[in-house]
């Protein structure tokens, strides 16, 4: 896996089923809706699994949070837009999802992204943070059988866009807003 960190978000174009009010709709998504706000991009195995609706569940729980923040939450799999509808409209979990529900069932994204499990068809646990430049800032990768925290997810946004806000300064573990950062300089060599 190469690096993806400062690099710039490849051109694509998918469809999206988008749960806004009790019906939802379909929407294409492309490189250029990701402009102008904050993205996380949370690449998934399957719908109708086992790991997928917790997490799911999760970010959804922590979606008015994202939003607040000026984040947009893109769920990605290999299934279609079709199925993302279907799993919607059957489980409980999932129908408190707010945010579009990306179909990939070409792999162009989990390619882009290198999360893509080529003899599979599915995509490993990716998540990334991209800023309003379209520049992923953060790659995460997990094994099939390892979930993620949303509450982590909300952290490392903060953490982003802080030192977006301040290029002088760096946050240490577990930082979260109110806690001190750093300003990195030779006389702190040796002393943290």
């Amino acid at each position: 896996m190469s690096c993806l960190i400062n690099t710039s978000i490849k051109p694509f174009k998918v469809t999206a089923y988008h749960a806004k009010d009790k019906y939802g709709e379909f929407i294409d998504i492309s490189e250029n809706d990701l402009k102008g706000h904050w993205s996380a991009f949370v690449f998934y195995p399957a719908d109708f699994t086992f790991v997928c609706p917790t997490e799911l569940s999760d970010l959804a729980n922590h979606y008015d949070e994202l939003k607040k923040l000026n984040v947009e939450v893109y769920a990605v799999s290999t299934d279609t837009h079709f199925s993302h509808k279907a799993w919607h409209d059957s489980s409980e979990s999932i129908k408190k999802i707010k945010f579009p529900m990306l179909g990939d069932p070409t792999g162009v994204l989990a390619r882009n992204f290198e999360v893509m499990i080529e003899e599979e068809g599915l995509a490993l646990r990716g998540t990334f943070i991209i800023n309003p430049e379209g520049i992923i800032k953060t790659a995460e990768v997990n094994d099939l059988g390892i979930g993620r925290s949303a509450a982590d997810l909300v952290r490392k946004i903060q953490a982003a866009q802080h030192i977006e806000a301040n290029p002088n300064e760096v946050c240490p573990a577990s930082w979260k807003p109110g806690l001190e950062t750093l300003e990195p300089a030779l006389d702190l060599v040796g002393k943290i």
